[in-house]
């Protein structure tokens, strides 16, 4: 006689909450790797693997120049390059003289921070990492240089941003209306913004 087992609905709904968040998160891992769009940056942490050839293996950060050492075939230009591109570039370069038929996979191990600069009339000018899920303000960034020097000019900050058209556009902020109400737009920063402090004229 055949026996029929019933499981609790609690726990049928929570294998189905579980197999769901595990399709998930294979989903979101796909979508990533699937960047194809993504140009290299300075910074961003490649982990590149040769098949069959371990020794070969090697996590490397692309320098400032845009470029990356690998063993045998030495410094390799990224700049403009995806990682699709990269890993075609690399296979050529081991194809020409050192191993029959590579297999090479390239993925970001870690990518680079998005950042803003800060100059002028600030205590301590940088470049300032902009923290991740998180909204990053220009008053939060200049504070993050040290804040303003006694020189500084609060009425007259420059704001550059490459715009859509990749072409630049200016602003002229007035910090001191930021800082005492102006809540509508408190400058939420963008990668690559570039931020001045005008100096008091005497």
């Amino acid at each position: 006689m055949q026996r029929l087992f019933r499981i609790n609905p609690s726990i049928m709904a929570r294998l189905a909450a579980v197999a769901l968040l595990g399709a998930m998160t294979i989903l979101s891992r796909v979508g990533a790797a699937d960047d194809t769009n993504y140009r290299l940056r300075a910074m961003d942490l490649l982990k590149v693997q040769v098949f069959d050839q371990p020794s070969l293996d090697r996590e490397v950060r692309v320098s400032k120049d845009l470029t990356i050492v690998l063993p045998l075939i030495g410094k390799v230009d990224v700049q403009n390059r995806t990682v699709r591109d990269l890993e075609r570039v690399v296979t050529q370069l081991y194809k020409a003289d050192y191993l029959v038929n590579p297999q090479i996979n390239i993925t970001i191990a870690e990518y680079s921070p998005n950042t803003v600069n800060v100059f002028g009339a600030v205590n301590n000018p940088a470049s300032i990492p902009i923290p991740p899920e998180k909204i990053f303000s220009l008053l939060d960034a200049i504070a993050k240089a040290g804040g303003f020097s006694r020189l500084a000019n609060r009425n007259r900050i420059s704001l550059t941003r490459i715009g859509p058209n990749g072409q630049a556009q200016n602003y002229l902020i007035n910090a001191d209306e930021l800082m005492t109400g102006d809540t509508t737009n408190r400058w939420p920063l963008r990668d690559g913004d570039v931020i001045t402090v005008a100096e008091r004229m005497f």
